[in-house]
């Protein structure tokens, strides 16, 4: 049996390393046959609708301008729709379609950040390409070759698919949540003003997540040089020094900012 999932380590802009598992070609050939059944259900549905307004003559369109034009605009729809479906998916619900969501897998970038609008746009207007000759065969051939298992569309945007730990996410956030409760932490802890809120957004709330989430999973030391490259990323940004503080105060901090993300981030886990 052939393992398709591999470790990778990203380091992101701020010098912080995560590792993702990445999807391979069974978990990403399962999520595509997903979003094609479902795309093809609502075509039906749309040419068949068609097909009914077109047959009942509503408001004379097929009288007045033959029956045609009905059909060339649900044909247009349906393009869009086919298209669109994929770039709105991956871009407004975390590089996610209905497909990805049920296998576990989501886009991010190559740097770990969440998917931008311009990576979803290249990616899936390369799909034209991957789908050559037919059936996503060029895409296929290159997700099951490539060290990273990415297809034409993600070597040009600068993406890549990996594997979620949905399973392990609500463990992790009671295991952190008696940590927090155990040193006696709240919110209260850190006093931030509007303007250094606004400038904490999904990279940050991205990075606590990754670091609660590892937090009891690797050795002390392990977790004292990712506590040590979390603050160097994310303390300038709150105006905190972290060589004025001991490791115990620097793992406070990132906890503390940790909970005052979570109210505007937490839908994320």
């Amino acid at each position: 049996m052939i393992n398709n999932q591999e470790q990778v380590n990203i380091k992101t802009p701020e010098y912080v390393s995560l590792q993702f598992t990445t999807a391979g070609l069974g978990s990403r050939a399962a999520a595509l046959i997903i979003d094609q059944l479902i795309l093809t259900v609502v075509n039906l549905l749309i040419i068949l609708l068609v097909f009914l307004l077109d047959y009942a003559q509503i408001g004379n369109i097929a009288s007045l301008t033959g029956s045609t034009l009905p059909l060339a605009i649900a044909i247009i729809f349906v393009f869009l729709l086919n298209w669109g479906y994929f770039f709105a998916s991956e871009f407004f619900f975390g590089g996610k379609t209905i497909g990805k969501r049920l296998m576990g897998i989501r886009v991010v970038q190559d740097n770990g950040h969440s998917i931008t609008w311009l990576s979803s746009l290249i990616r899936n207007l390369m799909r034209i390409v991957d789908m050559l000759p037919a059936s996503y065969l060029l895409g296929m051939l290159l997700v099951f070759f490539h060290p990273q298992h990415k297809r034409l569309g993600d070597i040009v945007a600068g993406t890549i698919v990996v594997h979620e730990s949905k399973g392990k996410n609500k463990k992790q956030a009671k295991s952190i949540e008696r940590e927090i409760e155990g040193r006696g932490l709240s919110k209260n802890d850190l006093n931030l003003d509007e303007w250094t809120l606004r400038s904490l957004g999904k990279k940050e709330w991205d990075l606590l997540k990754t670091y609660v989430t590892r937090f009891h999973q690797l050795p002390i030391e392990e977790r004292y040089q990712l506590t040590h490259q979390m603050t160097a990323a994310l303390l300038p940004k709150i105006g905190i020094d972290k060589n004025k503080k001991d490791i115990r105060e620097l793992e406070n901090i990132l906890l503390v900012l940790y909970l005052i993300l979570r109210d505007e981030w937490e839908f994320e886990w």
